[in-house]
């Protein structure tokens, strides 16, 4: 039976991780960078339609977003610029056509420090970028207090907290010995 027990660690390890991974994915992140330019491509299933890569589906276009980091580095990224609408993620983003006009807008002064709050990974291998949900005009070079993720976390903490605390209490009321009781006459 340890090997059970192993099991069942391994296991709620993996679910651990998936989760972990989810949330790293889908809560939302800040980046200070500077808007270098902007771009709509036509995009299908498959990813971007071009000679290698024909539209064999339902299309639409997608705008995006170049960036460089406004440290030493000068890291350059790319960010995707899509509505979510009512799906998952529930961001109920409608407005990107709005974000790449304020973001061209941004990329015309080369010193102009931009907020950007966004989900999701790049991922080179398989043409995967985050998704911008907000763009900002800053002077700080320093990002925003993550306040949502803090809260979500302190939050779920403390639901995990109670959970803990009640199935405790339970197994301590099941697993108590029972008073001895008086003789009766």
């Amino acid at each position: 039976m340890p090997w059970l027990k192993r099991l069942i660690a391994v296991l709620c390890l993996i679910v651990l991780a998936a989760l972990a991974l989810s949330l790293h994915y889908y809560l939302p992140r800040h980046e200070v960078v500077r808007v270098t330019g902007v771009e709509v491509k036509r995009m299908d299933a498959d990813g971007v339609i071009n000679a290698e890569n024909p539209a064999d589906g339902p299309t639409r276009d997608v705008y995006f977003i170049n960036t460089v980091s406004n440290d030493a580095a000068r890291e350059v990224a790319v960010y995707r610029n899509e509505d979510t609408r009512w799906g998952f993620p529930w961001y109920f983003k409608f407005d990107s056509a709005d974000l790449q006009a304020m973001a061209q807008d941004y990329s015309r002064d080369a010193n102009q420090l931009v907020v950007i709050r966004y989900y999701g990974w790049r991922v080179q291998m398989f043409s995967m970028f985050p998704n911008i949900t907000n763009v900002q005009a800053t002077s700080s070079p320093s990002a925003p207090f993550p306040l949502f993720n803090t809260l979500f976390f302190t939050i779920v903490l403390l639901i995990v907290l109670s959970i803990t605390l009640a199935v405790r209490n339970r197994l301590r009321r099941r697993h108590r010995p029972l008073a001895p009781s008086s003789p009766q006459r």
